[in-house]
């Protein structure tokens, strides 16, 4: 018989996080406790084929094996790109004329306009 070991599976929504603890055998597999904490089941909108999954804030594979305490984290997909979006708040900065690429937008405390 393997040894067990105690984990947690968490999901969180906007409004709501839901955090299961649950008791494994010691091999078992990322995905694998996904399945038996019954998540699932609270949260239809969860697909293990195209949900990532991390390990206490790093990406994991789903055939990886868990170690006792280990917290799994199912992300929901992304609905920007966050790249995309810095790069427009970047364009808007500089219309808004407070981007500058020495400060920041701050003021420059080196600028003749900006001493008394």
């Amino acid at each position: 018989m393997s040894a067990m070991i105690t984990i947690e599976v968490a999901f969180a929504l906007p409004k709501k996080q839901t955090i299961i603890e649950v008791v494994v055998a010691e091999n078992t597999t990322v995905q694998e406790a996904i399945e038996s904490s019954g998540i699932l089941a609270e949260y239809p909108e969860i697909d293990v084929s195209k949900n990532k999954a991390g390990i206490w804030g790093r990406v994991v594979k789903m055939r990886d094996t868990l170690r006792d305490g280990d917290r799994i984290e199912i992300y929901r997909p992304l609905i920007a790109d966050p790249k995309e979006i810095r790069k427009r708040r970047a364009e808007k900065a500089k219309e808004e004329g407070r981007a500058d690429k020495v400060t920041g937008g701050r003021p420059n405390p080196l600028k003749a306009e900006n001493k008394e």
